[in-house]
């Protein structure tokens, strides 16, 4: 992983870092916690969890395994703390494409009238506002990808080096003179991204399922008694 590359081009990539077995253990444990809770987002077509490292704690030492503090610590340095994760597992016959866009909203516990956040959006157990462009900026997103992720299998669809740009409205943007990239990941492995970077996926056309858990880390304090819905240290 080269840091520079990565605050360059706005995502990297990191080999499978976890193994079939470590995996598998994270996947049993999952379905054991949620079993018999009705809680979460369940449909055809997908089952999400969202705050997952709150929801279900038994997975925490299985996802932050050695190897991944000592990578966390070389790409973020000490100041950084989770603060959002979501569990996605979109079944074999899930299937819809989601157009391009940038993350813009954090989670915090209350909606408090701020200076330069907002809009916002009531969420389940949270509120969604997006911050000021400074701390979308220095944030970072880890998707785990807990199998593996093609280009017909889901995988993100990006614009290399968009987070450079500030807010963009993809409707504007001249697809003519824009470039794409496919981003396939072993299962294992970890895609890096930066939450400003343009990014989308396409519908799945080999029926395969799409496990990925999605961590996102920022290094900012929040003004004025905002409070971050999921601060977690990870360092701890």
């Amino acid at each position: 992983m080269a840091t520079d590359t990565f605050n360059q081009q706005g995502f990297d990539f990191i080999p499978p870092l976890y193994s079939e077995e470590e995996i598998l253990e994270i996947v049993n444990t999952i379905e054991v916690n949620t079993k018999d809770k009705v809680n979460f987002r369940r449909s055809n077509n997908l089952f999400a969890i969202r705050r997952f490292l709150l929801e279900i704690p038994e997975v925490l030492p299985l996802v932050f395994t050695q190897k991944l503090k000592s990578i966390l610590t070389e790409l973020l340095g000490e100041n950084y703390f989770l603060v959002k994760s979501i569990y996605f597992d979109k079944p074999a016959d899930s299937n819809w494409y989601v157009a391009y866009h940038q993350d813009l909203t954090i989670s915090v516990n209350q909606k408090i009238d701020t200076e330069s956040f907002g809009p916002w959006t009531v969420k389940p157990d949270n509120y969604a506002v997006q911050p000021p462009l400074a701390i979308l900026e220095q944030m970072v997103t880890l998707r785990i990808h807990l199998d593996d992720t093609s280009a017909e299998n889901g995988a993100l669809y990006i614009i290399p080096e968009s987070h450079n740009k500030g807010i963009l409205r993809p409707e504007l943007i001249d697809w003519s003179n824009t470039t794409e990239k496919v981003c396939p990941v072993e299962k294992g492995g970890i895609m890096l991204m930066k939450p400003l970077l343009l990014h989308s996926s396409k519908r799945t056309t080999n029926l395969q399922p799409r496990k990925v858990i999605h961590l996102e880390f920022a290094n900012a304090a929040l003004p004025n008694g905002l409070e971050w819905a999921e601060r977690w240290n990870w360092k701890a």
